[in-house]
């Protein structure tokens, strides 16, 4: 039995608690929300989150950090990815070197275009970090609905300690040393999600949505690449697997806030419609200053931050994206 605290009692963080509960850990599950936690001790239900779903008693919840976060054995970083930073500095003092850290947040931080691995780094010093991402909507993992992820870490011992500590019946982990490239294909996909929204809410239909989902594991790939990762695993369930389930899914928060981009909505309407965060939102400009900064083009992403921050009409941006130059489907084919 591990001691496991999780920060952040949001939908992922929660279904966790209730997957890890359920292998025989001891879990401290923590939101700094006070009375989100009063209702889910009392209720034994994340209503807002998870709806419908009886929490095991077995789950400790707790507003206060340092309970969640001193004498673990493994921390889960489940929070927003834009609260990554901040929630690392304050529990800066309490983190021993060494502590063993399991991220499920998927993001690109925008001001230093650091991987929440990276963040975690950053702010911790000596710590142990892996990933934890691929094809698994909370709303699935909680309700026991088969499942395949991938744990990715520079250490191999933590990648397969995360394996050990997760996997179930219902839930499968595989490990991978390429945490560059599980953690770019996790956190670019929910920009092309929101691309995938977008082309739902204009009303088109499958061939628009798979070539969306081609193109958009196209411009990953190209920009993982470059930036270390292995191609291979993009054909992988946190590159191509993640993809498809965010931009087809009902529900991927990032593909509903493109649906309603695509109906008329502004950003902010799309995004208070959601009700939940919105990584891709956050992500795409620094998946657009990423492309800068190796050379890589990314026209779908692109075309998703002209929509987002510059105001183009959706229809304006597929127009131009189907007008683009003429060109070889694949780099380097040749007669």
């Amino acid at each position: 039995m591990a001691r496991i605290g999780i920060l952040g009692a949001g939908s992922w963080g929660t279904a966790l608690a209730v997957l890890l509960v359920g292998n025989g850990h001891a879990v401290t599950l923590w939101s700094h929300r006070r009375e989100e936690i009063l209702a889910m001790e009392q209720t034994c239900r994340n209503e807002s989150k998870l709806p419908g779903v009886i929490l095991p008693r077995e789950i400790h919840y707790s507003s206060q950090l340092e309970e969640a976060v001193r004498g673990q054995d493994l921390l889960v970083f489940a929070v927003p990815s834009k609260a990554t930073r901040e929630t690392a500095q304050k529990i800066r003092n309490m983190v021993p070197d060494g502590q063993q850290i399991v991220c499920v947040s998927k993001g690109i931080e925008e001001d230093t275009l650091f991987r929440q691995t990276q963040i975690l780094e950053d702010v911790l010093g000596g710590v142990l970090t892996a990933e934890l991402s691929g094809p698994s909507h909370a709303e699935e993992v909680v309700r026991q609905i088969p499942t395949l992820v991938v744990a990715a870490s520079k250490s191999r011992e933590l990648a397969v300690l995360t394996q050990e500590v997760f996997m179930n019946a219902n839930f499968r982990v595989y490990i991978s040393p390429d945490l560059i490239g599980v953690e770019i294909g996790g956190s670019l996909k929910n920009v092309i999600a929101l691309a995938a929204g977008m082309s739902d809410g204009l009303g088109y239909g499958d061939n628009t949505k798979a070539a969306l989902i081609t193109r958009g594991i196209t411009e990953i790939t190209r920009l993982a690449v470059a930036m270390g990762a292995r191609e291979d695993t993009m054909s992988g369930l946190s590159g191509i697997g993640d993809l498809i389930v965010t931009c087809q899914s009902r529900h991927s928060r990032n593909r509903m806030a493109g649906y309603y981009i695509g109906q008329g909505c502004s950003v902010r309407e799309a995004m208070n419609r959601v009700k939940m965060v919105v990584e891709g939102v956050y992500s795409a400009r620094a998946a657009m200053a990423l492309g800068l900064k190796y050379g890589i083009d990314l026209p779908i992403i692109e075309q998703v931050n002209r929509v987002l921050f510059e105001g183009m009409d959706v229809r304006k941006a597929v127009l131009e994206l189907m007008g683009r130059e003429r060109k070889a489907e694949l780099e380097h084919s040749f007669w």
